[in-house]
């Protein structure tokens, strides 16, 4: 039986740098070619933002065209939940950088760090607030700046990361069109920590001449047992958020996963039954964005007119810490 949604997800916007990084131009930089980038990951250029494009700026961007396209102005917002590995700052929150911008004077604000899937687990924590009754308008963003930690001098990462955010505008509702976010499932496992993160530069052991001479600020990834792990997790993710909204691979009008490498996503759609061309891709022209990864698809989905009033929607994303997530929406 399909759950009756409390809470719906509204619009989305998103903003991308205009600086493109392709291929062609990596191997300029690293001994790699396009062919070899394409074959293992689908991807053929990232948008890489200025050193004076921040988190919370792309965040605003992105934010106001998700509002407009809500029928809301940041005045309506009661809180704001931003999802970021790449915070602009470790203190305060980007979330609070992006209310000021905003002018969201009534708004609580806060970020969480849940990497790739971040967009998911603010979504999760959205839905949460508005059954609290702690607000009615939530705006939930997804914002990286990842091309501040990828390190250029290693080619199994270089070639992965770019830049870009996401927003949407999460709202209560009747339920009574069927409109609605029908469920969210959301996990971690830390033990798996050391396969996807950064040694140096936090608390444990901050910034200073040893860590910059490490190149431990930047990400490390041990690639294999990463995508081993995305595919497990990610094909668990589909089934149990389907199984929580009571619906099943046959009514999933569009698969829309997180955008971190085509193999993974071909495998994901072959474990949820679902044909290649009900799965949004776009990875090749923003490469891995962690975060903004499903606002950006899920914008060129609707802009495609491959999302409409009604379509069912599966949301399923992995990455760090490790986590990963899904959520089944009706658009």
């Amino acid at each position: 039986m399909i759950r009756r949604p409390f809470a719906e997800m509204a619009s989305v916007g998103v903003a991308v740098p205009p600086g493109i990084l392709t291929n062609h131009d990596l191997t300029r930089m690293l001994d790699t070619s396009d062919e070899w980038i394409v074959e293992r990951t689908g991807i053929r250029e990232r948008h890489i933002a200025r050193p004076d494009q921040s988190v919370a700026m792309l965040s605003c961007e992105a934010s106001m065209k998700a509002l407009e396209q809500a029928g809301h102005t940041p005045r309506d917002v009661d809180a704001i939940v931003l999802a970021t590995a790449t915070p602009d700052r470790l203190l305060p929150s980007t979330a609070c950088d992006l209310q000021a911008l905003l002018g969201a004077e009534k708004a609580m604000a806060f970020d969480i760090a849940a990497a790739c899937p971040g967009f998911l687990f603010a979504t999760g924590v959205a839905e949460g607030l508005i059954a609290a009754g702690q607000g009615e308008v939530v705006l939930v963003v997804g914002a990286e700046k990842l091309s501040t930690i990828t390190d250029f001098q290693d080619r199994s990462t270089a070639i992965l990361f770019g830049d870009g955010a996401g927003a949407a505008v999460v709202r209560r509702t009747s339920g009574a069109n069927g409109r609605g976010i029908l469920s969210t499932f959301l996990k971690s496992d830390g033990k798996l920590a050391p396969l996807l993160y950064r040694p140096g530069g936090g608390a444990m052991d901050p910034i200073s001449e040893k860590v910059v001479c490490e190149r431990s600020h930047y990400m490390k990834m041990a690639g294999r047992e990463v995508f081993k792990a995305a595919v497990l997790t990610m094909a668990e993710a589909c089934d149990e958020a389907m199984r929580r909204a009571g619906v099943s691979a046959g009514e999933i009008d569009l698969l829309i996963p997180h955008q971190a490498n085509i193999r993974i996503i071909e495998a994901t759609a072959k474990h949820a039954g679902l044909p290649m061309d009900k799965v949004m891709v776009n990875v090749d022209r923003y490469g891995n964005t962690s975060s903004a990864s499903i606002p950006l698809a899920l914008d060129q989905a609707i802009g495609e007119g491959r999302v409409k009033p009604g379509s069912l929607l599966l949301l399923v994303a992995f990455g760090a810490g490790f986590t990963w997530g899904s959520a089944v929406i009706r658009w």
